[in-house]
């Protein structure tokens, strides 16, 4: 079962809150808790964490645009994000450990939803090349 919202093209986060970081593998240890990764060696998850970005949203900050062409996954590290749909409205809330943005990089289709942070959040993500390498492999394990 994929927990899905969708991800946006490069990061609307990033630039509306101007606080984005390349992750050093010392973050790891953080994703080491997040379901999804827990079954990867720490030699991968420190691979993975170094190829990662963290960023700081505030509350209001869209990450994920509806229809958006998608180039990045995104894992919620803290805090609280929304996912709506035009059509639907309010579909769930997103907490630590939850992900999005993998439906549109599997399936090469636009964002099927939007997602915009709720409270002072933390997200990390990464692009298609390292969704590619490390993060669809596990999506076929499920």
């Amino acid at each position: 079962m994929l927990r899905a919202a969708q991800a946006a093209p490069e990061s609307a986060a990033a630039t509306a809150c101007g606080a984005a970081a390349e992750m050093s593998p010392r973050f790891s240890h953080e994703f080491s808790r997040i379901p999804l990764l827990a079954e990867l060696p720490g030699e991968t998850l420190a691979r993975l964490s170094a190829r990662m970005r963290r960023e700081q949203l505030a509350p209001g900050t869209t990450v994920v645009k509806e229809g958006d062409d998608g180039d990045r996954f995104y894992i919620v590290l803290t805090g609280m994000l929304s996912v709506s749909q035009e059509s639907l409205g309010a579909r769930r809330a997103l907490r630590p450990g939850d992900y999005f943005g993998e439906v549109a990089l599997a399936m090469d289709v636009p964002r099927t939803a939007s997602v915009r942070a709720m409270t002072p959040s933390t997200v990390a993500s990464c692009d298609r090349a390292t969704f590619d390498e490390f993060i669809r492999p596990l999506f076929a394990d499920q």
